[in-house]
Parts: structure tokens; C-alpha cells; sequence
């Protein structure tokens, strides 16, 4: 395995582009749509950092020198980050949640309501509907199973970018 990673940058980059366009499909035309569960701030935040994973790596994909494509990988590493961050960060409030918990605004209404210093805190204090789960697969929650693939996207282009520099093939 760990040899398609090093001989086909481009593939494995094309391939976490699409998997993260399949994530968000998933997340908005069944759960959000199908189903009709409305993502709370910290979703709405964990589907910002897929996208940034998703583009970085299709720009990747796309990319013809080694220091390009290795750019964009640390740039979809830094969102996958900040997505294992927030996704680690819901998961401990549904496993603990806080003893009292307010549902608050949505992200937008903080967002148009309050100053962005004052909106990131307010993101990760998580509200009511943060400490909801409303649909588990496997025993994991929504947050859960982002946190795997975050983690999973940031072992793989970090053993892509740190391996030997190898030339983008088709």
C-alpha cells in the first residue's frame, strides 16, 4: 500500500478529493436533506475544513512539480487539522456533555451578531445542539467518524508529502 503512495501521488490526491466530495454529498443530500438533520456551528465548521481538504488535494492532483503538490498537501494537512481539532473537540462534548446546555444561534446568526474574535469561542464552547447525537454508523457519531477520516487524510499526505520525492504520473 504504502508503495501506491509513494509511486502515484496524483491518484491518491485525486482519491481524497473524492472522498471528501462524497462526504459532503453525504452529510447534505441524505443526513441534512433525506433526513432532515440540521448541522449544528461545529458541523457546519467540520464541512469547511473538508472542502479545504478536498480542494488542496484536487490542486494537488493537478499540480507538476513535487514542491507544488507537496504545498498543497501541507495546506490540506493544516485543514484536516483544524477539522481533527473541532471533530475532537464535539466528540468530548457528546460523550460529556456540559450539565447545563443552551441551544444557541446557528453560525450564521453568530456570525452576523458577533465580532469573529468573539465567534470562534463561542463555536468550540459547543451549544446544545453539539451535544445531540442524531445519528450514529458502527456505534460512532457524525463528529466520531469525521475525526477518523481527518486523521486518516493527515497520515496519508503526510507519508505522501515526507516520502521521497517521486514525479506526478497520469
Amino acid at each position: 500500500m504504502f508503495q501506491i503512495l509513494s509511486s502515484r501521488p496524483r491518484l491518491v490526491f485525486t482519491a481524497i478529493a473524492v472522498i471528501c466530495a462524497a462526504m459532503l454529498a453525504f452529510g447534505v443530500l441524505h443526513l441534512q436533506m433525506a433526513l432532515g438533520l440540521e448541522p449544528c456551528p461545529m458541523c457546519i465548521v467540520q464541512r469547511y475544513c473538508l472542502i479545504g481538504v478536498g480542494v488542496c488535494c484536487a490542486l494537488a492532483a493537478f499540480a507538476r512539480r513535487p514542491w507544488a503538490w507537496r504545498l498543497w498537501g501541507l495546506l490540506a494537512v493544516a485543514s484536516a487539522g483544524f477539522g481533527v481539532f473541532t471533530a475532537a473537540r464535539q466528540s468530548w462534548l457528546q460523550w460529556f456533555p456540559p450539565e447545563s446546555s443552551v441551544c444557541g444561534r446557528d453560525l450564521y446568526g453568530m456570525i452576523e451578531a458577533f465580532p469573529l474574535q468573539r465567534v470562534i469561542p463561542m463555536i468550540f464552547r459547543g451549544g446544545g445542539d453539539c451535544t445531540q447525537v442524531d445519528w450514529t454508523f458502527l456505534g460512532g457519531s457524525i463528529a466520531n467518524w469525521s475525526f477518523v477520516w481527518f486523521v486518516i487524510f493527515i497520515a496519508t499526505i503526510l507519508k505522501l508529502v515526507f516520502t521521497r520525492a517521486a514525479p506526478m504520473r497520469r
